[in-house]
């Protein structure tokens, strides 16, 4: 059997939800589970995220299958419902709405007593500048306040575009958060996502909202996740399973791309981008051995790479490490010129996962 492979490590997964609480000592943790929980699972997820106190998913989908492997935490949809029908679905399984137009305002008024009664609060969501979802002030003032005004329990929510980053519109974005928050006090807020816990502590306010920093990968550029002391939770790997001898001058895989300067031993892999492993790679990439890290030398293919293993005791059968403990994926990314959220979300359902 083909040995490409996922390994979810749950002891990290809750390590890492607890560097959330020492962060944010005094605010309630929405676990981001969204996307199949970063491609990790979510079956896989759940129960190492069990002491959450709550779950962040993008569509009812994945909230109900949250619902359906008996977890009763309370789940927020980010971006809310996109149909009326779907309103009933939420408020029969408990599940909590963003809200960012008129639209979804107008469905959630038409269930008023049922949402209501079911003590499920609005997420009301602020578009302070990155401009994707929300209202602008002073319009989000208004809608707060009328809300709060017939019943609901509301909750300023708001995502900053650049807190990985300095830039400008951090400021303009934090100014607006906290102008709304007054204006319409008491209300209950959350702004902060993974970067943000760690820059800003002054904001985690009622809700953080953690998302990749519980998978174990960073959310800055700059930082490890050694630096911020979290611990990668999945291990991905495949293994050897043909080993050639090369000549200087020779060249390997699709493109002729790569040449031996020198003679050299080469290993295949049995990975590749029908696993969901990256095919472009503008700068030179690297896999793990035994802890070593050594090059990926030629294209990537559908099913297979290519890797250098001169010197090194690498026989058939040898387990390779994608990305993990050794090679994290941050890594693996940078030099593939994405992110590592994209890394983990894209594995294919090819690979065993265990």
């Amino acid at each position: 059997m083909r040995q490409a492979t996922v390994y979810i490590d749950r002891e990290a997964l809750q390590y890492n939800l607890n560097r959330v609480k020492q962060l944010a000592p005094t605010a309630q943790i929405v676990s981001m589970v969204k996307a199949n929980a970063y491609g990790h699972g979510v079956k896989d997820c759940l129960a190492a995220l069990g002491e959450t106190d709550a779950f962040g998913v993008a569509c009812l989908e994945e909230a109900l299958e949250i619902r359906e492997l008996g977890y009763q935490q309370p789940i927020t949809l980010i971006e809310g419902i996109f149909s009326e029908d779907e309103m009933q679905v939420v408020i029969e399984n408990n599940i909590e709405c963003v809200v960012h137009h008129q639209q979804q305002l107008d469905w959630l008024r038409a269930h008023k007593a049922a949402y209501i009664g079911k003590n499920l609060k609005v997420w009301v969501k602020l578009n302070s500048g990155m401009n994707r979802l929300g209202f602008k002030v002073p319009e989000i003032i208004k809608v707060i306040n009328s809300l709060k005004a017939e019943g609901f329990s509301c909750v300023l929510a708001m995502h900053f575009a650049n807190a990985d980053a300095e830039h400008p519109l951090n400021e303009q974005q934090k100014n607006q958060f906290l102008q709304v928050k007054q204006a319409c006090a008491p209300v209950m807020g959350s702004c902060c996502n993974s970067a943000a816990i760690y820059k800003w502590p002054e904001l985690n306010f009622d809700f953080v909202r953690p998302g990749i920093m519980l998978y174990g990968a960073s959310p800055f550029a700059d930082q490890s996740v050694h630096d911020l002391d979290l611990k990668p939770v999945m291990t991905f790997t495949a293994e050897i399973i043909a080993l050639n001898h090369i000549q200087a001058g020779e060249h390997v895989g699709y493109g002729s791309t790569f040449t031996a300067d020198q003679d050299m031993d080469l290993a295949i892999v049995s990975i590749g981008y029908g696993d969901g492993y990256p095919r472009a790679f503008p700068k030179q990439n690297y896999v793990a051995i035994n802890g070593q890290a050594t090059r990926v030398i030629g294209r990537v293919a559908m099913d297979m790479i290519a890797i250098d293993v001169t010197g090194i005791d690498a026989p058939l059968g040898t387990e390779v490490e994608l990305w993990g403990k050794n090679r994290l994926v941050d890594d693996v990314a940078e030099a593939n010129g994405t992110i590592g959220y994209e890394l983990l979300c894209r594995l294919s359902a090819r690979p065993i996962r265990k």
